[in-house]
């Protein structure tokens, strides 16, 4: 076995698995942006349907309101009616304070009505910016989430043209190498060979002693750094 050709394929091998590797774990997160823009449209929404809730009790509060207007205005008819029928002075001044009374109540749920109505309007004017607000929104975020969509699928198709790579490469490495690789790969975050750069290791940034350097430099054996275990090779 030619070592030197096998760290060759093992570092053109690298290239590929740690595109494939940042490439995942941005996929990985793209589901999630999606749920959060998600949630965030849909706090706008309760925005607006509590406002139409507000705007819906209003309308049953006045037509309560109304109903109770009605049953006053019935009553004073009634307490008028029977002013003819009383004999007394007292009787009719005592009558006449209670019909008072009465047209004085239904003067306040009256104003109670009117301000309903305001109020009603008001919200409604709330209601309808809300509307135009949400429609705008509701555009940014389907564009925004058509975004995170189409990266999604970009990775996915980037992806498949690196596995096909991938597979063109691993046919010519030794199939214990490509073990070992996976293996350190797998346990060291997507990095199992590492360059040593200005006397340090590529993966954990420590120093690499002069004899370990001359020992990559033979091609005798795989040379592992004695801190993350990662493979080491000197760049050409």
């Amino acid at each position: 076995m030619d070592l030197k050709n096998q760290i060759i394929g093992l570092v053109r091998l690298q290239e590929l698995d740690s595109e494939i590797y940042a490439l995942g774990n941005e996929r990985a997160t793209k589901p999630q942006e999606i749920k959060a823009m998600e949630a965030a449209f849909e706090l706008k929404k309760q925005d607006l349907a509590a406002l139409e809730k507000k705007s819906l009790d209003l309308q049953k509060q006045r037509k309560e309101k109304e109903l109770e207007l009605a049953t006053n205005a019935e009553g004073v008819k009634k307490l008028s009616s029977q002013l003819f029928s009383l004999k007394t002075n007292k009787e009719f001044q005592v009558m006449q304070q209670q019909i008072a009374d009465a047209k004085a109540d239904g003067a306040v749920i009256e104003e109670k009505i009117l301000i309903s109505f305001e109020e009603s309007d008001k919200i409604k004017a709330q209601i309808d910016s809300e509307n135009l607000k949400l429609k705008s929104e509701e555009k940014i975020f389907l564009q925004q989430k058509k975004v995170v969509e189409l990266r999604s699928e970009e990775i996915g198709g980037r992806l498949s043209q690196l596995d096909a790579q991938r597979k063109q490469i691993i046919p010519g490495i030794d199939l214990k190498m490509l073990q070992e690789y996976e293996r350190i790969l797998h346990s060291r975050d997507g990095l199992a060979i590492v360059p040593v750069e200005d006397n340090s290791c590529g993966g954990c940034h420590m120093s690499v002693p002069p004899q370990v350097i001359n020992l990559i430099k033979m091609y005798e054996h795989i040379i592992t750094c004695e801190v993350c275990n990662r493979i080491l090779y000197i760049p050409e």
